[in-house]
């Protein structure tokens, strides 16, 4: 069991800016298998020490994910993403209910600008567009105008969604699907928040 998980924060100098990691290196002294873990694991074990709070994420949580081989499958660990890529069809309903919220809060004579998504939220329109025109130059803007047309008042809350919510970006159909906006636009191989770089 690893005691002090501070000690696994090292520091790296870019240029003038000194940023925080959690050095994995260095709780390889101590347990060398982790070297072995699969990447995916890694990922969630610097996810978790980073995140350390002694109270949502607590040292038993840590000491489950380095346990993987006997523990996966039978605990819960705690993941906190630091961004959120939705497609249209979980993605809009998920703007529905925070619209909800926001619209319960006003009743309740609150704020309802508190509601937000906590982290980076990027809701990507890619199933949507139906194929009415084809073997055209124009086919794709035909069918993405029609698109818009036939569901407008989707594409108004949407369009309501993305001006009202910090944290929420809408791509609109017609610009490709999820996964390759996501690795052509969107994903960052390194990202940073509070001093750590993950």
């Amino acid at each position: 069991m690893v005691k002090d998980y501070l000690n696994l924060i090292s520091k790296l100098k870019i240029g003038s800016k000194t940023y925080k990691y959690v050095n994995l290196i260095k709780l390889s002294k101590s347990y060398p298998e982790i070297l072995n873990l699969p990447f995916s694991i890694r990922i969630l074990l610097e996810n978790v020490i980073r995140n350390y709070d002694d109270f949502s994420i607590t040292k038993k949580h840590i000491n489950t994910i380095l346990d993987w081989k006997n523990t996966q499958g039978n605990k819960d660990i705690p993941f906190s993403p630091s961004r959120v890529l939705m497609q249209d069809f979980t993605g809009v309903p998920a703007v529905v209910d925070l619209a909800s919220m926001r619209e319960a809060l006003a009743r309740d004579e609150k704020d309802p600008e508190l509601i937000n998504p906590l982290v980076q939220t990027d809701l990507i329109i890619d199933h949507s567009v139906n194929v009415e025109y084809f073997g055209t130059q124009n086919s794709l803007q035909k069918n993405v105008e029609i698109e818009y047309l036939k569901n407008k008042e989707r594409y108004e809350l949407l369009k309501w969604a993305q001006q009202s919510f910090k944290n929420f970006n809408v791509v609109p159909p017609g610009k490709g699907i999820c996964h390759q906006i996501n690795l052509e636009y969107l994903a960052e191989c390194v990202k940073e928040k509070d001093g750590y770089l993950f």
